[in-house]
Formats: structure tokens, sequence, C-alpha cells
């Protein structure tokens, strides 16, 4: 009976384990796949407008990055970082664009305070976005998890990154962009 209870442990114990980690998410779009299209409401410096993938994708890659909600801890760690490099970002011809499951009311705000207007981020409270991106929370599909792409002109996934540490996005991301860049901007 004790060995049962052992074995039953052993076998349960790194799922409990996953479940205890806070947003996790695991990225299902890998290098190459098509980039599913879209059109959100987004806002950049608390001022609204219709941020579209396709558009944008003209001017360069675009560095999507979901998030699981605003102005709880992690996620403004990650705007911070992300508003921090977006010069460097753009200097490679590169987007950067937030998604979470907020409403873009809330999201005007965040856009001013921890983005500090230097990114835009996009409402996408029905998730649809983030569930095209396999972007999902584990235990609460209906929010993002931290989950980061670079998407390239060419609307194929260049890179992906999972992670609940909002302090890798940027280096992994912005490592990508330059990788993207040095090699002729071609996948």
């Amino acid at each position: 009976m004790k060995s049962a209870r052992l074995s039953l442990f052993r076998l349960l114990a790194p799922l409990v384990l996953i479940c205890m980690l806070p947003g996790t998410a695991t990225a299902q779009l890998k290098p190459g796949a098509p980039a599913p299209d879209f059109t959100l409401q987004a806002t950049l410096a608390g001022d609204a407008f219709e941020f579209s993938l396709y558009e944008a994708l003209k001017q360069g890659p675009v560095v999507l990055y979901f998030y699981p909600a605003a102005f709880t801890t992690g996620c403004t760690i990650e705007a911070h970082n992300f508003a921090e490099a977006t010069d460097e970002y753009k200097s490679y011809g590169a987007t950067v664009l937030g998604v979470s499951a907020d409403n873009l009311e809330k999201l005007k705000e965040f856009s001013v305070s921890a983005c500090r207007s230097k990114f835009a981020v996009a409402a996408d409270p029905a998730a649809s976005v983030i569930k095209a991106y396999d972007a999902s929370m584990a235990f609460r599909p209906n929010m993002a998890g931290r989950v980061s792409y670079v998407i390239t002109p060419d609307h194929k996934v260049y890179y992906e990154f999972s992670s609940s540490n909002p302090d890798d996005h940027v280096p992994n991301t912005m490592a990508a962009v330059k990788q993207w860049a040095l090699n002729g901007k071609v996948q």
C-alpha cells in the first residue's frame, strides 16, 4: 500500500508543480509557421487606434508579446523592459505590440504609465488572438500567458519564446530581431 502511494506521488508531483507556476503557457506556433493575421483595437500614449498585423508587417518585423493583465507586477516590469528597448527595436525596423485580454480603457492608462508611451498595447477581451497564437494560460484559457513571438514581413513566425519570467522576453526577442537583420532579413 505504501509503495502504491509513493508511486502515485511520483507520478503526480511534476503535474502539481506545473500547476503552481503562475501564468504558464506553452507557445505552439513554431518558427516557420504562418502567423495568423489580426486587427485589434490598440492604444499608444493613451490614444486609441486600430492595429493591423498585415499593415504593420509592411514596415518590418513585429515583436508580438502576450501578457496576463495590465498593472500586475510582472506585466508592469515586462512593459517597462519593452519600453526601454523600443528605440533599439525600431533601429532594426521592428514594431512592438503587447496583447492582453484587458479592455481598451484599462490599456489606455497602461500604455502611458507602464509602456511609457513608447509602444502600443492591444485589447483582446474575447481572447481570439490569444487563442490563435496558442498563448492562453494553461488553466485560464481566456487570459494570455507570457509568450513572445517575432513575426517577419513574410507573415511567418521567426521566433517564439515562453517564460513566466518577465525579464527574459526582451533579451530573447531582441536577439531574434538582430539575427533576422544580420541574416539578410530572410528566414
